[in-house]
């Protein structure tokens, strides 16, 4: 009797001390939110006019065939009741496992429906059947419909999409049973844990719920990532120039300069040593500078293109000249720095100057005739939307764009970590690309603007030229040698896309890579892993399809490919060039300073 009163004392003082940290949360629950400005409400749906043409054209379709509805809607009605009396028999039974449905299980290889309940538990096994259903139900019907302009189709399906992700039981507390396990096993401990992981991850983004998907405290610029040594040489409002320090005794005359995106930080590129295309680079023997941009804050609102090419790409070429003693620099972009590079080029062109000898782009697009996966938000309600936003913020705030990315992927990036943290309770994990990023960048609002109306929305830079710095730039100016390389799987920039804007250059020396994966790991793919290989193909006259039906596959990484190219651009050995000189001395060491601002500072 003595132990179970004992036991119970245990658990109700446990009990009160849970308590108490829930009402210390729900305090700070409250400040945190109550702090929040939230984005325009514009940005956080499509316009009703979507959602009128659906309901328009399934109107149609229902007046025009009505039979086929019906018997759409008859079929779920009758599997949704047959599903039902299923779960109520094996709960009055007992009985398991529950017989099977007919036909695959349309969630077989989901891992959020991994947990053998699903199965095996009537109560939730006719949970993930009825969701199954409705899932089927709602692809169906945007499938059905018809009449609707592509573009606004695509919009559909992906919103659809979407509501069906947002829908899942897994997302629920009372409908996941990992959860509920957790919560039993722990005596609620979990649910606390969850409450004050989502607390910390409103208070560290201003009230935006922005779920952390690395542990932070395991990481440190310049300690454990970030660590290719090397010094800030040129410091002005848009950018450090970082010189690494030579990792052998002779280098290749002709410089190299990485201009990075500026949507994230530069240090994708330089994560771990085993890993860092920095790092690789100065061992092949390359003078390498890296551009840092700095993270905008509202006194950058009124920051365009035209100030990242003056002040960052022309700026930098300059610094670079200057302390190698070198005419030309061979660069790469990455990304929008890609983009703008082209841009550069053709700028530099049209002003009769050579000081790029050879330009690499990553994953950069100038045809933006086809907008893939950014479609739905590339249209006028939600650029009008974000046309709002930047006027009154001066800025693009860091986490729209972080939540638009992570929509895109919104299983993998937002419920899923947003299930482990805040129900399960437990902590994100130690991983330097998820701590990367979610390391962003707030952007310019002119910058934002000038980029989405002139080259996503008006696709001018391959039309009749995109009007900058006094100039009509256009892709056909860029004539110096040219590599691209793109990945098989980018939802970002698609490589069909990055190839098609690719073809349309003046060069008459371009070589053209599909890596496999995506965006980052397609890029951050060194040779000492093999394991992603690459595409290659001469001929570029073709369409995508062809062009990758007649490619040559090569296992392992595109880095020694690319090194080999540069290589044959870069000049004879030189003696290792010191970092910086007397007129560019250090300023600080690598990764410096810029690199370290938060977006939500």
């Amino acid at each position: 009797m003595a132990t179970a009163d004992a036991a119970t004392g245990k658990e109700l003082d446990k009990l009160n001390a849970n308590l108490e940290r829930v009402e210390e949360l729900s305090t700070r629950l409250v400040q945190a939110l109550s702090s929040r400005t939230p984005a325009n409400p514009t940005l956080n749906s499509p316009g009703q006019d979507l959602f009128a043409q659906a309901a328009t054209s399934y109107w149609k379709e229902m007046f025009e065939n009505p039979g086929r509805v019906y018997e759409q809607q008859l079929e779920f009605w009758g599997k949704s009741v047959r599903h039902f009396m299923e779960a109520q028999q094996a709960l009055a039974t007992g009985r398991a496992p529950i017989a099977e449905d007919d036909g695959e299980d349309p969630l077989e290889g989901d891992k959020r429906f991994a947990n053998p309940l699903w199965d095996t538990h009537p109560y939730f096994h006719y949970i993930k059947q009825q969701y199954a259903l409705n899932k089927q139900a709602v692809e169906q019907a945007v499938a059905d419909i018809h009449g609707m302009a592509p573009k606004e189709k695509l919009r559909l399906e992906y919103f659809s999409r979407q509501i069906i992700d947002m829908m899942s039981p897994t997302n629920f507390l009372g409908t996941n049973p990992d959860a509920l396990e957790k919560a039993v096993e722990t005596e609620g401990e979990s649910l606390v844990r969850g409450l004050e992981n989502l607390v910390a991850d409103l208070e560290a983004n201003k009230g935006e719920m922005v779920v952390r998907l690395a542990d932070e405290s395991a990481f440190a610029l310049g300690e454990n990532i970030a660590t290719t040594p090397g010094s800030v040489v040129y410091r002005n409002r848009m950018m450090e120039l970082i010189q690494y320090a030579p990792a052998t005794d002779e280098v290749y005359k002709t410089p190299l300069l990485i201009f990075p995106p500026w949507i994230n930080k530069f240090y994708i590129l330089d994560l771990k040593a085993q890993n860092s295309l920095i790092k690789w680079v100065t061992d092949q023997g390359y003078t390498l500078f890296v551009i840092s941009w700095v993270n905008p804050d509202s006194s950058h609102a009124d920051v365009g293109l035209s100030d990242y090419i003056e002040d960052g790409y022309l700026a930098a070429l300059r610094e670079v000249q200057a302390i190698t003693g070198e005419k030309q620099v061979n660069a790469v972009g990455y990304c929008i720095a890609g983009t703008t590079l082209h841009l550069t080029l053709s700028l530099l062109a049209k002003r009769g100057e050579k000081p790029i000898k050879s330009a690499t782009f990553f994953t950069a697009l100038t045809d933006f005739s086809e907008q893939g996966e950014f479609t739905p938000f590339l249209q006028n309600d939600f650029v009008d939307g974000i046309e709002e936003e930047v006027s009154e913020q001066g800025i693009l705030r860091s986490f729209i764009m972080g939540r638009t990315m992570s929509f895109l992927r919104s299983n993998d990036l937002i419920y899923t970590p947003a299930v482990r943290s805040y129900m399960m309770g437990e902590a994100p994990p130690a991983f330097d690309l998820l701590y990367w990023n979610g390391d962003g960048a707030n952007l310019p609002g002119k910058m934002t603007m000038e980029y989405l109306r002139g080259l996503c929305q008006g696709n001018d830079y391959v039309g009749d030229g995109f009007e900058l710095l006094d100039e009509r730039l256009s892709i056909k100016d860029v004539t110096v040698p040219l590599m691209s390389i793109t990945c098989e799987t980018d939802h970002i920039a698609a490589w069909k896309d990055c190839y098609r804007g690719f073809q349309r250059t003046g060069s008459k020396d371009k070589t053209f890579i599909v890596s496999e994966s995506g965006h980052i790991a397609g890029i951050v793919n060194p040779p000492s892993k093999k394991k992603y290989g690459h595409y290659t193909n001469a001929d570029l006259s073709t369409d995508a399809e062809t062009w990758m039906d007649g490619a040559d596959y090569t296992a392992g990484s595109w880095w020694p490919k690319w090194e080999t190219w540069l290589r044959k651009r870069s000049g004879k050995k030189v003696p290792a060039r010191d970092v910086g000189g007397s007129d560019h001395p250090p300023l600080a060491p690598a990764p410096g300073t810029y690199v370290r601002r938060k977006a939500n500072q």
